[in-house]
């Protein structure tokens, strides 16, 4: 929200407190000037707030006699994002100290919502998990995570398209169960129609969710709750591998030998510096085997055990072929 906004917002709240307020001690309050305050008085004005000045060296604002102060209008889509926002904080969405005030404010908001945006709202208060984790921020689209919500809420199959951390795309049929949120990432849980187990996917890889309307009998979860599942999920993740290895041989040749997902980088005109990223040992040995030249492997060590059971492996099957 930019300082503008925030001053406008700062304004209104003074106004509701006690109608009329002296200039100085108006912008003092505001910690801002003479010049600044009255264009930002104007800007109410502007808005249909009825704003009244009085002139002169104790001059100031009021609002104007038997006033009241006009509705906050909202579309939908604010409605629902405004609601959106004050739950994750309350639930320690990122935003720390303010958990209390913004029960307060959502109790307000929900209060005046038309029963259509209060339930969307209510729908995500009960069918999200709160579990604080420390991760990076996505960008999450208010309006499908109340979707998403509401169709947990009602027990309704959904319909999405979703983005695997291979960047493999496919179309979902889900029975959702439960939002799931971890530190700043968003998470639903639900079981996979087509794959027939229970599924973890990250809101931020989901896209066009689409209710279908049909209803479903919830099915029992494999864990005490949503966010212990979700956790599980996350602990059970492939272990990623960071490899650098030096390899003798011009950096061009081994290059094309391995491909274009490894990094290259020469060293001398005799060696080159290799390095990857990989979840798994088998594919970083097999790209180390086909660079055909002498290696050392500088990092990780689980690249050498893992060596030493795959020539374990070869060893005993070339003596099981020589002994027949």
């Amino acid at each position: 929200m930019s300082n503008t906004s925030s001053r406008t917002l700062r304004l209104l709240s003074l106004f509701q407190t006690r109608r009329y307020w002296p200039g100085a001690e108006l912008a003092q309050r505001l910690e801002v000037s003479a010049r600044t305050l009255r264009r930002d008085i104007d800007r109410l004005r502007e808005l249909g707030y009825p704003v009244e000045a009085q002139r002169g060296l104790d001059g100031g604002y009021q609002l104007a006699a038997g006033a009241s102060m006009p509705p906050l209008v909202l579309d939908d889509e604010e409605a629902v994002a405004l609601g959106v926002g004050l739950q994750a904080a309350i639930q320690g969405g990122g935003v720390v100290g303010i958990e209390e005030s913004s029960v307060r404010a959502l109790a307000k908001i929900v209060q005046v919502m038309p029963s259509r945006l209060r339930q969307r709202v209510s729908s995500l208060a009960a069918m999200t998990v709160a579990a604080p984790w420390s991760s990076s921020t996505p960008t999450i689209d208010p309006g499908d995570l109340a979707s998403i919500a509401q169709a947990c809420r009602d027990s309704e199959r959904l319909e999405f398209s979703y983005t695997a951390n291979d960047r493999a795309r496919s179309d979902r049929r889900v029975e959702p169960h439960r939002l799931v949120l971890l530190g700043r990432r968003w998470y639903l849980v639900a079981w996979d129609m087509d794959r027939s187990d229970w599924r973890t996917f990250r809101l931020d890889r989901l896209a066009v969710p689409r209710p279908t309307g049909t209803k479903f009998v919830q099915r029992e979860l494999p864990a005490n709750d949503a966010a212990e599942f979700v956790r599980a999920g996350i602990d059970n993740l492939p272990t990623r591998h960071i490899v650098e290895a030096l390899v003798h041989g011009d950096a061009s040749v081994i290059r094309s030998r391995i491909g274009p997902w490894v990094t290259v980088e020469e060293v001398d005109d005799a060696r080159c510096r290799l390095r990857m990223t990989s979840e798994s040992l088998d594919l970083v040995l097999a790209t180390l085997g086909r660079a055909g030249a002498e290696f050392e492997v500088v990092s990780s060590p689980a690249v050498i055990d893992y060596a030493r059971e795959w020539i374990g492996r070869m060893g005993r099957a070339i003596d099981r072929y020589e002994q027949t």
